[in-house]
């Protein structure tokens, strides 16, 4: 049935357990996208160019968080992908509006932070198509990426990408920042062990669906996460 409904062979979808509705474990995706799978549902967890690396933070926009991470972000000249939640924008569309006046990229990540697999179908699209119009009517951008809450896929949420057009990237690499006992050092040594080019990496700058006051670790890690890219030669660039 799922392999119908995402066009895809009855091979990809004998795996599909093994990335649909995985909770994430550790500092890479939620579990291994294997390249001929990746093609097959369409899903990625690297950069498009393969070159760089692709800075994204999911939950926002956040009072606090999103700002202190754009100031980071604008005295270090680096670019970034938010993945933005609609009910944060309609709390705060002027933070909406800041990071894409910044040159950032935003993306839809959902409007009500959920876990995919609890939902409907119909719920599923009516989240998305909620999301989707509150970050266009506020931001007067179309959003080209999606990332579901949590990395949790469903083929409801697979089927609206595509027929959207939007591609679905996950990351390769986060700093579980969200964690009530993650620190600027384990955040910052999480998100960038073993990133290469092409990697994608995946922080937070709101702590709405976290730990209380998480962004705070988040915002002193990001310096020393710039830096240690930069030391290995890469760059920011687009997802």
């Amino acid at each position: 049935m799922l392999a119908g409904a995402l066009g895809i062979s009855a091979t990809a979808a004998h795996a599909l357990p093994a990335l649909v509705g995985s909770q994430p474990l550790g500092p890479r995706s939620p579990a291994p996208i294997w390249p001929w799978l990746r093609g097959a549902l369409g899903v990625e967890d690297s950069t498009a160019s393969g070159r760089g690396y692709a800075l994204t933070f999911d939950d926002g926009p956040h009072p606090q968080g999103t700002p202190a991470v754009l100031e980071i972000l604008r005295r270090e000249g680096v670019r970034a992908t938010f993945f933005l939640v609609g009910e944060q924008v309609l709390r705060e569309p002027a933070l909406a509006r800041e990071i894409v006046q910044a040159g950032h990229a935003i993306a839809v990540h959902c409007h009500r932070h959920r876990n995919l697999l609890r939902l409907t179908p119909g719920q599923v699209r009516e989240d998305l198509a909620r999301a989707h119009d509150v970050i266009v009517a506020n931001t007067g951008l179309r959003p080209a990426l999606y990332r579901p809450p949590y990395g949790v896929l469903s083929a409801s949420a697979l089927r609206v990408a595509r027929a959207r057009g939007w591609r679905t990237l996950l990351w390769s690499h986060w700093g579980l920042d969200w964690q009530a006992h993650a620190t600027p050092a384990s955040i910052a040594a999480r998100v960038t062990d073993g990133a290469v080019a092409g990697s994608v990496l995946l922080l937070h700058d709101a702590d709405d669906y976290s730990a209380p006051g998480s962004w705070r670790r988040t915002v002193q890690a990001l310096p020393r996460v710039i830096a240690t890219m930069s030391e290995r030669g890469l760059q920011a660039v687009a997802p």
